[in-house]
Formats: structure tokens, C-alpha cells, sequence
């Protein structure tokens, strides 16, 4: 088992003290004057646009949660791939569009925070958030709400057709038999969130800065079918026949054996590489309120619930259970995890990577 003692832990540990002492969350309703001379509270209206990685069903779930409490306030959803939607957000950097990022991936949201782009906001609650589960700085930049990991999504009927067992899948060196060869489907890491901690995991257990995970991945080549823009597809694919191996994450990996697919679910025995989906406020000429309404309601107590049905690992330290999740500590199946790192490399990283392998993607 993995100890979960990543360097951003320590990194992020200093700022727990501060946050306690800043106020910064707010009231996410503005005070009217009452005939009496008193006061009340009008509700905050208008209309925001939240941009988000997180998948379309569970997204249109939780908003429900949201539109009961806000009815005032809409919301203009715009929903892609991770990779796409940080691209698209350094493409806005001058003229942005969003207002909230929502359960976006940590590493896209410290790239955004080293160009500037990220309003320091301080949602309700954010005493309740792990620290090494949110921005370092004294005022956060990001909060995150849950992890999610790399898995191994086998087909049993498949995979016997190959003479092989699911059951002999249970490493990374396991995606490498020959008997694999095409029958491999992973993300893209240039689009795809699961796709770029999938490979920066591989990075970060082959000594990180050296070539032994880049040889690695030249052999994984060898068997991949293609590189997909999605990291839930290739779940999809492997639970529908499409591929043997899909290289996917948790949370629909679990949902496509829960829904029946002929699939085993395995996390990799060398431990998952990971990520959080977080949240920021954009910084803009105007911060709309109603956006950090949105960021208090993003980590209340319902809403985490509701994360918590998906995904196993919260930010506010509530590690849940559902069925078809093995019954180990998900958090200690975690590889160490440096996601400063990640940000600071990510353009190298993804680079190298389209350069020697992306021959092999689906056309977008």
C-alpha cells in the first residue's frame, strides 16, 4: 500500500493556521434596507458561466442542488475534457469568459494560478477542506472537492478470447504482453485530465525527471489501439467490447460494472496515479457575486454528500464507500503525488508526449 505522503502535503500544511483567521468567504447575499430600518436579505441573482470537467451526469445532478437554492441565478454550463478546457481557458486569458471553475483538475488550476488568472476567494466552509486538499496561499486560489485515479478497466470475455484471465491484469507491466498488442485504449493527456495524471503517475513511479517512464510508455505503444480525448471513453469501450484494456478512472470504470458490462475493475498494484477536481473564481475587471455564491454552495456539506456517491476520496476527509469499490483505503492505494510538479512540467510533459505518441489519437 502507498503511504500518502505526498510533497504537496507537505507544501500546502503551513497555510492551514491562515485560513482559520480569514474571513474571506462572505455572505453570498446582499443586505436591503427594510421599512422598519432594519435589514434583510435579497437574494443574489443574475446569471453566471461555470466552466467544468466534471462528467455531464453528474454535473446536471448536482446543479439540482443549486438551482433549489438559488433560483435567481443562472447558470450557463460549459462542459468538455479537462485538457480542453484549460486550453480553452489560457486561450480566454485576456478577454475571460468564465466566472467558475468547477471540478476542474488541481494541476490545470495551478497552471491558471501561475499566469494570473485566478481570483484568491475564500468560500464558506473552506475550515472544513483538508489542507492538502486546497490552494497554499492565505486566501485560497482553488479548493478542491474529490480525487480521482487511474484503473484498469478489463473485459472478462475479451480477454479469454486472447488466453488470458482479468485476473492477470494487475500492474502497469502487466498492459505490456504481447498478448495485448492493439487491444489497449487509454486518454490522450493533452485533452483528457485521467489522460495527463495517468501519465505524470507513470512519470513520478519511474524516478520522475528520468527516462525509465518514457520507455515505459514506448512499449505501452507498441499495444495501444489508440489514444482517446475522453478519459471516461475508454471505460466505455472496454465494458462494450470496443477494447480488452480500457485505462480509465473510478468512478465510471465502477458505474460500467455496475450497469452490467462484462468488466473487472483493477487498480493498478504499483498504486493510482491521481488528481482532485477543484474549483476557483476567475479573476475579471467585475466578480460577479453570484460566482462566489457558487463557490460557498460548491463545498457545503450537501454537496460534498453528493461527490461522495461518485467518488470515494472528498476533500473534507469523509472517505465513503459504494458498491463496487474494493474495500482497501483508497487514499492509501494513492501513489505519492506532487502536483506542483505537474504544473510546473505539464507543457514539457504533454509535448514530448504528443510528439512520440500522438500518431495514434482519434481524430477530434
Amino acid at each position: 500500500m502507498k503511504k500518502f505522503t505526498s510533497v504537496l502535503l507537505v507544501v500546502l500544511l503551513a497555510a492551514t493556521s491562515a485560513f482559520m483567521a480569514v474571513g474571506c468567504g462572505g455572505n453570498t447575499n446582499t443586505a436591503a434596507t427594510t421599512n422598519d430600518g432594519g435589514s434583510a436579505e435579497a437574494p443574489i441573482n443574475g446569471e453566471i458561466t461555470v466552466y467544468t470537467a466534471l462528467e455531464d451526469e453528474v454535473a446536471s445532478e448536482y446543479l439540482e442542488s443549486f438551482n433549489k437554492q438559488y433560483p435567481e441565478i443562472k447558470v450557463s454550463i460549459v462542459r468538455d475534457s479537462t485538457g480542453i478546457i484549460t486550453a480553452r481557458l489560457l486561450a480566454e486569458k485576456d478577454n475571460p469568459v468564465a466566472d467558475v471553475v468547477w471540478g476542474t483538475a488541481a494541476s490545470s488550476l495551478l497552471v491558471l494560478e501561475e499566469e494570473g488568472m485566478l481570483e484568491p476567494y475564500a468560500p464558506q466552509g473552506v475550515e472544513s477542506i483538508l489542507p492538502q486538499f486546497k490552494s497554499d496561499k492565505v486566501v485560497p486560489t482553488w479548493v478542491g472537492i474529490d480525487a480521482w485515479e487511474t484503473v484498469f478497466v478489463v473485459n472478462t470475455v475479451e480477454i479469454e478470447k486472447l488466453g488470458l484471465k482479468a485476473s492477470d491484469i494487475k500492474s502497469y507491466k502487466d498492459l505490456l504482453r504481447p498478448e495485448l498488442k492493439g487491444h489497449v485504449v487509454m486518454p490522450n493527456p493533452a485533452s483528457s485530465g485521467t489522460g495527463l495524471l495517468t501519465v505524470t503517475g507513470l512519470l513520478q513511479l519511474n524516478d520522475r525527471d528520468s527516462e525509465k517512464g518514457w520507455d515505459y510508455m514506448n512499449s505501452l505503444h507498441e499495444n495501444i489501439k489508440h489514444y482517446t480525448h475522453s478519459g471516461s471513453k475508454p471505460a466505455r469501450m472496454a465494458a462494450s467490447g470496443e477494447c480488452v484494456v480500457g485505462v480509465s478512472f473510478g468512478f465510471t470504470a465502477i458505474s460500467q460494472k455496475s450497469q452490467g458490462a462484462p468488466v473487472e475493475v483493477i487498480f493498478p498494484a504499483e498504486g493510482s496515479g491521481w488528481d482532485l477536481e477543484a474549483n476557483a473564481l476567475m479573476k475579471k475587471a467585475e466578480i460577479n457575486p453570484a460566482a462566489q455564491a457558487f463557490l460557498d454552495w460548491a463545498i457545503t456539506d450537501e454537496v460534498m454528500n453528493l461527490y461522495a456517491q461518485n467518488y470515494p476520496i472528498i476533500t473534507n476527509g469523509n472517505v465513503s464507500t459504494y458498491d463496487g469499490f474494493p474495500s482497501f483505503d483508497p487514499v492509501e492505494q494513492l501513489i505519492e503525488n506532487d502536483l506542483v510538479w505537474i504544473a510546473a512540467n505539464r507543457e514539457d510533459i504533454l509535448n514530448r508526449w504528443t510528439e512520440l505518441f500522438d500518431g495514434k489519437s482519434e481524430a477530434k
